[in-house]
């Protein structure tokens, strides 16, 4: 089986800390910032309006991430979707690698699908009739493996709600409310703070629940984008047709 993809959840930990943490030790204690701003959220801070939405985000059973970082060990992009129950369904691409695709349905088994770079990309170096056996078996096809596997467990690591959300810290400081926009169709206010060159961007829901639908962060040292969506919805992982799938026990 190739190698597969690391994107480490403590790089995404790191992004989101940084992103939504701008915790009492980084950012010193509760400032007032706006305190009579008016519209969505009536008076309430800026500082206030992201615990909030912070808060009603760690509630949430399921939801489903776009990601889009520059971390310390190069490019991350990921679209997962997860839930608490432990099911998953996602693409993750790091670095210059092709994209894996990640399927864990409610069990323990783990499906995962590499696309042609990816595949092409782990076999560089080997003869060429082995890198034709590899594409051979696996393209277009499932690798089932377990998700105690310790390659398994490093790309499940963005699959784990529970933790991610664990990470999101609850307070909050120097948040300046800014202008009302829409992300992926819903109302929603920014809000934005500036932190040693580090500029942070929330965009909070203004109609239903208070969710996060967008954090974008510039400059510092892990920038990019990361949109919420799907919010306690059920997760597609379905596992795949057996004529589809490849036992990793079965790969040399």
């Amino acid at each position: 089986m190739p190698a597969t993809v690391r994107p480490r959840r403590a790089a995404l930990a790191a992004a989101l800390c940084s992103a939504v943490a701008l915790g009492a030790t980084a950012c010193g204690p509760f400032s007032g910032g706006d305190a009579k701003a008016t519209g969505p959220f009536g008076d309430l801070t800026g500082p206030r309006i992201v615990d909030k939405a912070v808060a009603e985000t760690k509630t949430a059973t399921s939801l489903t991430m776009d990601i889009s970082l520059k971390t310390t060990e190069g490019p991350l992009k990921a679209y997962v979707s997860t839930d608490l129950a432990g099911k998953c369904a996602g693409t993750m691409t790091v670095g210059t690698a092709g994209t894996a695709e990640l399927l864990r349905p409610a069990d323990k088994a783990v499906y995962l699908r590499f696309d042609e770079a990816f595949l092409k990309e782990q076999a560089e170096g080997e003869p060429e009739e082995v890198q034709k056996a590899l594409l051979k078996e696996l393209k277009g096809r499932w690798v089932k493996t377990d998700a105690e596997d310790p390659d398994a467990k490093d790309m499940l690591e963005l699959c784990d709600l529970k933790a991610l959300l664990a990470d999101f810290e609850q307070t909050t400081a120097g948040t300046v409310r800014g202008e009302e926009t829409t992300v992926g169709g819903r109302e929603a206010l920014t809000l934005t703070q500036d932190l040693k060159g580090e500029k942070t961007t929330f965009y909070v829901a203004t109609e239903g629940r208070p969710h996060l639908l967008k954090v974008v962060t510039t400059g510092g040292e892990e920038p990019g984008t990361i949109t919420f969506s799907d919010y306690d919805k059920p997760v597609a992982a379905q596992t795949p047709p057996k004529k589809d799938v490849v036992d990793e026990k079965s790969l040399g």
